[in-house]
């Protein structure tokens, strides 16, 4: 067999044909050369020193591209034509970055600023995932709530298209924060340097405000949601208002209302007191309530037992926080919302009128204050581990929860208490989001296929429903067995039951999604709630209650506002705070 060399011509050329791996490697470093070039010459630009105050321009320029997203979208959707919304994106691009600017001068010193700078843009990442996933706005009320989420809470939060927006916002700016120089300075020069910074950021944004302020000033007004979409900057004011406004405020004094309340005229010759269940619910909408007219069957149980259902009941917030201590308090909305100080509640007047009160908590984040000053537990307190393992992921449970061992929690109240009466609070799960699939049992699961996930964005309109109308189908299973066990208790007691949600929910519409949207503009859904009431004979005859008068009243508008009033004149407590105008009942109530 001849030899094999470089003087073989005929052989060297077969040696080429037959065995062209050898020329790869070189082909393929000549291929990804230019990108490789590129990547060294700007990790050397990189890595020159410059001054933390080019770092900060150059990553609010960063931020208002990657991060705003959904503020960008709004401004399209708002000014329709291309000519209206470019010159708004425009100007709120500069006030963007001007802002986020002047923020991060006042960071501008060294390279241990680095971690700062970096948790900033992870802040933009996540505020601008939930943006665009349930389309929040960062106000106070959002992050007030948000921190006030609970372990379960973050958990159905989760998702990996979370943890995906994240990387693609926050990795880059991660590397370059990593391999950038950060050229040393005194401090004298930094300060006056950062100062020029921050007085030039603010004079941009005001001569681009003033410029446009025909344009801005309406723009803004009448779409109020736009500022708590800024990224980073709302999401920073934000949390920093919830976390540094009680600190510069007043201590609030609690302010008594219950002083004086007694038990009226109806409980001298009782046969048997009365037993009051009043059921708190979560994010339930009116409007997905077949009692409300709602097309879809959702409350079989509830239309069986012959229930009063409110068609047009408002709350007081769109979400827990807000909602539940304001639907107790005397106050009303605007001067609970307005207060200076604390005031007494719903269940520490019952309790000082002498009845045996008891709220039970299906919540994690709890009563938000409301039962501090009364007997109160969570339904997994004391619940036998194979019902616990039944019901429950860890702490959080179906409501179902709440009604395992209700008789010896009612049993072990004082027991001069119950012999006057009982008012039992249970605050539900109910149908919070974004997880629904989570708020009902398998065998309540009437409406297939549900969406099966929190990342709702992947989930079809029609499964969105499903689930979130199997959440309202549970409740409404829960508020009947509940009444179950009322009717079982009526040898020893008068019982009747209020059932009220504290806000409504998003499901999609004009492209919202979950709940607690501020206030003034937030949609008709997350405010209108339902109000169910069931009340055994002997109770609306203690009450002296026309059921036909009850039945016409349906529509006629009620709030949070009345629900105080409303369980006082129930429950025939009297004191100076109770309003009879606010009474849902008084006009049906007979006289004498």
């Amino acid at each position: 067999m001849p030899s094999l060399n470089a003087r073989s011509p005929v052989l060297a050329h077969d040696l080429v044909a037959k065995a062209p791996e050898t020329l790869e490697p070189p082909a393929l470093e000549s291929k990804f050369a230019p990108a490789a070039a590129a990547w060294q010459r700007l990790d050397a630009w990189l890595t020159q020193p410059r001054s933390a105050r080019s770092v900060v321009v150059w990553l609010s320029l960063y931020l208002a591209l990657a991060a705003n997203w959904p503020l960008w979208h709004e401004l399209a959707r708002l000014g329709g034509a291309p000519s209206v919304y470019v010159p708004s994106i425009a100007l709120m691009a500069l006030l963007m970055v001007c802002g986020t600017v002047a923020l991060l001068s006042l960071a501008a010193w060294t390279r241990w600023m680095k971690p700062l700078w970096l948790a900033v843009v992870v802040v933009a990442a996540v505020a601008q995932h939930y943006m665009l996933s349930y389309h929040a706005v960062m106000d106070p009320t959002m992050l007030a709530n948000a921190m006030q989420t609970d372990l379960h809470e973050t958990r159905d939060l989760m998702s990996w298209t979370l943890l995906l927006r994240v990387l693609l916002v926050a990795a880059l700016p991660a590397w370059a924060l990593w391999r950038v120089r950060i050229a040393p300075m005194g401090l004298l020069s930094q300060a006056w340097r950062n100062a020029l910074l921050l007085v030039a950021a603010v004079a941009v944004a005001a001569g681009g405000a003033l410029a446009m302020n025909r344009q801005l000033a309406p723009l803004m007004r009448n779409n109020v949601h736009l500022r708590y979409m800024i990224n980073p900057l709302a999401s920073i004011y934000s949390a920093s208002a919830v976390v540094l406004k009680p600190m510069f405020a007043r201590s609030k004094r609690l302010i008594p209302v219950a002083g004086g309340a007694t038990l009226g005229a109806s409980y001298a010759a009782q046969a048997r007191p009365p037993l009051f269940l009043l059921v708190v619910g979560e994010t339930a909408r009116a409007d997905h309530f077949a009692l409300n007219g709602y097309a879809r069957d959702t409350t079989p149980a509830l239309a069986s037992r012959q229930v009063l259902s409110w068609r047009n009941v408002h709350s007081c917030g769109t979400n827990t926080l807000a909602s539940v201590p304001c639907m107790f308090s005397p106050l009303g909305k605007a001067a609970f919302e307005a207060r200076k100080d604390d005031y007494e509640n719903l269940v520490d007047v019952l309790q000082a009128a002498g009845l045996a009160v008891f709220w039970l908590d299906n919540q994690p984040g709890g009563c938000k204050g409301v039962c501090d000053r009364i007997p109160h537990a969570s339904a997994v307190d004391q619940l036998d581990p194979a019902m616990k393992s039944a019901l429950c992921d860890g702490d959080e449970c179906l409501d179902d929860a709440m009604l395992k061992g209700l008789d010896q929690r009612l049993a072990a109240l004082p027991a001069e208490r119950r012999a006057k009466g009982v008012v039992l609070v249970m605050h539900q799960m109910g149908s919070h989001g974004p997880a629904y699939y989570k708020r009902s049992s398998a065998d309540a699961k009437r409406f297939v296929p549900e969406c099966k996930t929190n990342a709702l964005a992947e989930c079809s309109h029609a499964e969105l429903v499903n689930a979130f109308d199997n959440s309202i189908a549970y409740t409404d299973r829960f508020l009947g067995q509940a009444i179950d066990w009322l009717q079982a208790q009526s040898g020893r007691y008068d019982p009747a039951m209020l059932y009220l949600s504290d806000h409504g929910e998003s499901l999609g519409e004009y492209g919202l999604f979950l709940h607690g949207v501020p206030y003034s503009f937030a949609p008709e859904v997350q405010k209108h709630v339902p109000m169910v009431m069931w009340m055994g004979p002997r109770m609306g005859e203690r009450a002296g209650l026309s059921r036909p008068c009850l039945e016409g009243r349906l529509d006629a508008p009620l709030t949070h506002d009345n629900l105080y009033h409303t369980v006082l004149g129930l429950m025939d407590v009297q004191t100076s705070s109770y309003k009879p105008p606010l009474d849902a009942l008084a006009d049906c109530r007979k006289a004498g």
